[in-house]
């Protein structure tokens, strides 16, 4: 196995993996708190990774604050028992989901659920973990997502002009907006298809007549991210040449009631080893529920987003 290859072992990677043994020494009591973890060299001979991995992995039993004095130059030391198990703060959209695609796609076969208003958040985390298979440095045989999304001649109740609610330019925005990052993420997948660093692909958009007031991310069927979208006003570019009788000119801006979601916190539930109780993985798994019978029975194609099969 190479340094930052998956373990064989439940589709862990090298990163989690080496988690895992310094959070079982710590709860089983063979590191005491103040006792310090061996160095990064150590870490890396024993575990038999690089460098990077052993540093995401202190970093992640940082968050979880069972460690101390990480990154100062020498070992860090375990966590006193006052911090310990107390929960981080949750991450914004943009930065935790981040994080979980990189986890999620060392996996050998990769599944990625979503529902949004227009997957730009998706967009912006996956970038570094679609350079990282670029570059060799992760490597999913397959790769299957369903991206579920606003139909556009859905009447939605949110984004709406604040000066006038039934003003269509807004929605129209939306659609534009909708298609705009979809079809960039099935296009930036099928780049990846064609230079053969994911052998199997299927990438597919469906549209919902509903508003999203969260959004919700199913990784590998193990673990799902959900944010509350919040109503924010917000001003924005007039769409032009949709036929209204008022259209602005292209410089003018629209005052409207928006949903934002790149900077809302996003909660983490896992239903794999790291869960922390049976409620935690039921609510994956009802999550998981409600995607499907969305997607199932009332979610249709998206139009002028062919889906992407290989």
């Amino acid at each position: 196995m190479s340094r930052d290859q998956p373990s064989a072992s439940g589709g862990r990677i090298a990163r989690d993996r080496v988690a895992d043994a310094l959070r079982a020494r710590i709860d089983s009591g063979d590191l005491r708190p103040g006792d310090s973890l061996p160095t990064q060299k150590a870490l890396m001979d024993e575990f038999d990774v690089e460098r990077g991995i052993v540093r995401k992995a202190l970093d992640l039993l940082k968050r979880e604050q069972l460690l101390a004095d990480v990154g100062r130059g020498s070992p860090p030391t375990v966590a006193e028992p006052s911090a310990v198990r107390e929960e981080a703060p949750p991450l914004t959209a943009g930065v935790e989901l981040a994080e979980r695609l990189d986890v999620a796609f060392q996996a050998t076969h990769v599944t990625l659920d979503a529902f949004s208003l227009t997957t730009e958040t998706l967009n912006q985390a996956i970038a570094p973990t679609l350079m990282a298979i670029a570059a060799g440095r992760a490597a999913p045989r397959s790769v299957t997502c369903r991206l579920m999304v606003p139909s556009p001649d859905a009447h939605l109740a949110l984004p709406l002009l604040v000066a006038d609610p039934a003003d269509p330019r807004p929605l129209k925005r939306l659609d534009r907006l909708v298609e705009l990052h979809a079809r960039a993420f099935a296009h930036t997948l099928q780049y990846l298809r064609e230079r053969g660093r994911v052998k199997e692909l299927s990438v597919e958009v469906r549209g919902v007549a509903l508003t999203p007031t969260t959004k919700l991310y199913v990784l590998n069927g193990t673990e799902a991210l959900t944010g509350f979208y919040e109503v924010v006003p917000n001003r924005v570019p007039a769409p032009a040449d949709d036929g209204h009788q008022d259209d602005p000119p292209r410089d003018e801006y629209m005052d409207i009631y928006d949903v934002l979601g790149v900077d809302t916190s996003l909660f983490r539930h896992s239903s794999a080893h790291d869960a922390r109780d049976r409620h935690e993985a039921a609510y994956v798994d009802s999550a998981k529920r409600w995607f499907e019978s969305a997607w199932q029975k009332i979610a249709e194609p998206y139009p002028g987003i062919p889906m992407e099969l290989s």
